[in-house]
């Protein structure tokens, strides 16, 4: 099999299975916390850099609700199993990277990376989300090129794959919707609380041999879980967040 074939074979297979990716990095990320220490052996900057760290996850979340609220059902980045566009996003976030879901995710994961407070950890995990994702967007781009010809071509000449350039927006037409936000998003918003506190638990063990739960988490974690319980109560038995066409 010629390169070419086997880097999308493997990114259309990598494609369906990618919901599993996190569960790679979190057993790689718990294997590393037996080497956990505070930041400075401060507990004070130990709860500063847990803050840092939550925002950078949440500033990757924030990238995929931008996306995800002002993009239309079918098309490129909708999709779970399978390559899905019934048209090419070339406007709002598209216009500015090709990619914005798997950069959100790239920073949802860098936030959880850094948690540790190990350097190798976070460069391992650059390594493998870029070997991992290389081949998923390699695939990905095969297939949107092979469909819309010379208009994803010139789409992707002047868009970045995944460093954004911001100066280059467009506007799209599709309004943001926050129900369909709320509706796709709520898992990702709850995983990144449960995975950091799970992170938080089990580096208290390393560095202190004894479980010490923090009430600032705990607090957290409670009104994380309300949230998710409620945001999927609706999305199950409800057509509250249904927004026609997203």
């Amino acid at each position: 099999m010629a390169l070419r074939e086997e880097f999308e074979s493997a990114g259309s297979w990598l494609f369906r299975w990618r919901s599993y990716f996190p569960l790679i990095m979190i057993g790689i990320f718990l294997l590393a916390l037996r080497e956990y220490e505070y930041p400075g052996h401060s507990e004070k900057l130990d709860h500063l850099w847990e803050v840092f760290c939550l925002i950078i996850s949440f500033f990757g979340l924030g990238i995929r609700m931008f996306t995800i609220g002002t993009t239309p059902k079918g098309t490129s980045g909708r999709n779970t199993r399978e390559q899905v566009a019934d048209i090419l996003n070339t406007a709002g976030i598209y216009s500015v990277v090709r990619n914005p879901l798997y950069l959100g995710n790239f920073f949802m994961w860098l936030g959880i990376a850094l948690f540790a407070n190990l350097w190798w950890l976070t460069l391992i995990y650059v390594l493998v989300f870029w070997l991992y994702y290389e081949r998923i967007i390699f695939a990905e781009e095969a297939y949107l090129r092979n469909k819309f010809g010379n208009e994803y071509l010139v789409w992707a000449d002047s868009t970045p794959v995944f460093i954004p350039k911001p100066g280059q927006y467009r506007k799209t037409n599709l309004p943001f919707s926050w129900k369909t936000v709320l509706k796709r998003e709520y898992n990702g918003f709850f995983a990144i609380i449960m995975v950091m506190f799970i992170l938080e638990t089990v580096g208290e063990l390393f560095a202190e041999g004894a479980f010490d739960f923090d009430f600032g988490w705990i607090l957290l974690v409670s009104i994380g879980f309300i949230i998710w319980l409620t945001l999927r109560s609706l999305k199950k038995y409800t057509t509250i967040l249904h927004v026609e066409g997203r």
